[in-house]
């Protein structure tokens, strides 16, 4: 006897998946400026930075630095579970191999990237609400594990994020490798052809970044940033204008992570962050943690939206 047609087995959605904030928030374009904030944040640890200036081309290599962890986090984000566990070995090999796998420094590299993310979608005006920032660090546990991470070491909600900035407040400093990043992303060695776009472009992106930093990273540093509200306004205008620029056109740039997830998965799983409002029902699941007011950690989540009522 013929055995009948077989079903066609479900396209993979990958770590995260369409209903997950992590899905929509990283398509967002104004990620790119957290990915600098997270840099300026990361170069505090005196021990994390001296890692990076001590095994990473990035002052030679910097634009292929940045689309390298770019391609990363698009893996994570969105490809296929057996693609993103695939970079996560890479990646944890690397780190065994140059030893920077100390969890401590893992962590606060980890912590520092979530953070930066989250606090600039929802300060450019993305309208996610406490519940759904707390899922969307609860989500980058997955993130901390394939780095090398214990996932239950990792924050699993804002308040526990900021509760972790707090420890760890003490053993930031500004010193001399710190300075030399400062330095190095105001204004990176560029070729000649590509001045106007560094003066037009990376300026802005590098300043709106620096400006986010929490009061103890400008303090630290030794340079102020405009009022709050300055930078808010700022930041919400550069975000709107980088919007405009088609998704479909900017998601063309190598390597399509999120194309090549919406041909897998079907159109309708396009990412849209100004949903999440809607979907909150749907995303928000029971036991979040909550924020708690009055806490100073990352500085995540001062600028949260509230759920009506």
């Amino acid at each position: 006897m013929e055995p009948g047609p077989s079903t066609p087995p479900e396209p993979d959605p990958g770590l995260f998946g369409p209903g997950s904030v992590t899905w929509q928030l990283h398509g967002d374009p104004v990620m790119w400026i957290g990915g600098v904030r997270a840099l300026y944040l990361q170069a505090l640890h005196p021990d994390a930075v001296r890692g990076v200036m001590s095994n990473s081309d990035f002052r030679r290599d910097a634009w292929g630095r940045l689309m390298r962890t770019a391609s990363f986090v698009g893996t994570l984000s969105y490809d296929t579970t057996p693609a993103a566990e695939a970079a996560g070995a890479r990646v944890r090999k690397i780190h065994r191999l140059l030893g920077v796998d100390d969890p401590e420094l893992l962590l606060w590299v980890h912590c520092a990237e979530i953070d930066s993310y989250l606090h600039v979608v929802r300060r450019s005006g993305i309208p996610l609400t406490d519940a759904l920032a707390d899922r969307y660090v609860d989500e980058q546990r997955t993130s901390a594990r394939l780095v090398g991470l214990d996932p239950d070491t990792a924050p699993g909600g804002t308040a526990a994020l900021e509760r972790y900035f707090a420890e760890v407040r003490p053993k930031l400093a500004a010193g001399q490798d710190a300075r030399t990043v400062d330095d190095f992303l105001r204004r990176p060695p560029v070729p000649t052809v590509l001045l106007p776009a560094r003066e037009v472009i990376w300026r802005r992106v590098s300043a709106l970044a620096y400006d986010s930093l929490p009061p103890y990273a400008h303090e630290l540093y030794g340079r102020p940033a405009p009022p709050a509200e300055t930078v808010t306004r700022r930041l919400t205008a550069t975000a709107n204008l980088l919007r405009c620029v088609p998704d479909r056109l900017r998601w063309r740039l190598p390597p399509r992570h999120i194309l090549r997830a919406m041909d897998r998965l079907g159109t309708e799983t396009r990412p849209a962050p100004y949903s999440l409002r809607d979907k909150a029902a749907i995303l928000d699941g029971p036991g979040r943690e909550r924020h708690h007011d009055g806490a100073n950690g990352g500085d995540s989540t001062r600028w949260r939206t509230r759920t009506p009522g």
